[in-house]
């Protein structure tokens, strides 16, 4: 009899999110296993445990994933992960705050999509935006954006947070290969004059581009939203948008909602899954690997 798909999922959160449950489960895991309000600490044992349980055909069933809700949280433990392996005893494994690493994967790759569709061009030497960027999903897309050649400036209402943000974003995330920068939510005004891509990440239910914003973006070519929930964090983006135009806008920029990642995000998080599945050796994923998958998605759907 052969051993069942074990997916143990490890959180930092009192509650194991039921939408990657789902994704699991509907992805070929026989069994998801949370183990919540684990400390970082704790990674190593449960790593050791799960590895040194099952022989090497059992082993070929068995994965991790790491949740949580901090990006950094979630990167170290990945590493934790992978330097309590002990070889051939190696599992894969794959970190997704919040769903944070898809949705920021699905959020630039749509992006990349429409500027090339549209404008016939990339993201490369691009001025992008990251408006409530000190969160997970725009630290995760500030990141891809410029690790894809995009000259970033994270925009939070605290200038002293958003600036700790872009260095660790830079320093951590991006290896010391990128820089991004940052600014205060009250100079964006300033920094929108000369915007080419705007990410709005912020909260849920709260406008970060007005409409008097969207007019004065003489140069916006994309801008993408990943709420859902009125009001739009862009006004005269619509949750269901896909590279439409936007109105008011004097640029000809067009619109992604967050309807539209969603449905990228959904896609990378469910592929990278079935790739734990079906992977012969050990893997660790994160946001790099996600827009990899993202790209391809967008790529194959065209």
């Amino acid at each position: 009899m052969e051993k069942p798909f074990i997916l143990h999922m490890l959180t930092t959160a009192k509650n194991l999110s039921p939408f990657d449950v789902n994704m699991a489960m509907d992805a070929g895991w026989v069994s998801a296993i949370p183990y919540i309000n684990v400390e970082p600490s704790e990674v190593r044992g449960l790593v050791q445990d799960a590895i040194f349980s099952r022989g090497p055909k059992g082993l070929k069933r068995t994965g991790i994933f790491i949740g949580g809700r901090e990006t950094q949280q979630a990167i170290d433990m990945l590493n934790m992960a992978k330097n309590s392996m002990v070889p051939p005893f190696e599992v894969p494994v794959f970190a997704d705050p919040s769903g944070a690493f898809t949705t920021a994967a699905g959020m630039v790759a749509a992006i990349e999509k429409e500027l090339a569709d549209k404008f016939s061009t990339t993201l490369e030497g691009k001025t992008v935006l990251a408006l409530g960027g000190t969160g997970p999903v725009g630290q995760a897309a500030a990141v891809i954006a410029a690790q894809a050649g995009a000259n970033v400036r994270i925009i939070g209402r605290q200038i002293e947070k958003a600036e700790r943000v872009a260095e660790l974003c830079s320093e951590e995330f991006g290896d010391g290969k990128i820089s991004i920068a940052a600014g205060a939510d009250a100079d964006k005004g300033e920094y929108i004059k000369t915007t080419d891509i705007v990410l709005a990440t912020g909260a849920a239910g709260i406008e970060l581009l007005n409409a008097d914003l969207v007019a004065a973006a003489t140069k916006l070519k994309v801008a993408a939203d990943v709420n859902a929930v009125p009001p739009a964090g862009i006004a005269g983006v619509d949750a269901f948008d896909n590279g439409k135009a936007i109105e008011g806008s004097n640029s000809g920029a067009v619109g992604i909602g967050a309807l539209t990642i969603g449905n990228i995000k959904y896609q990378t998080q469910s592929r990278l899954l079935k790739k734990m599945l079906e992977s012969d050796t050990a893997l660790y994923l994160h946001f790099e690997h996600a827009f990899q998958v993202a790209r391809e998605y967008i790529k194959e759907s065209n």
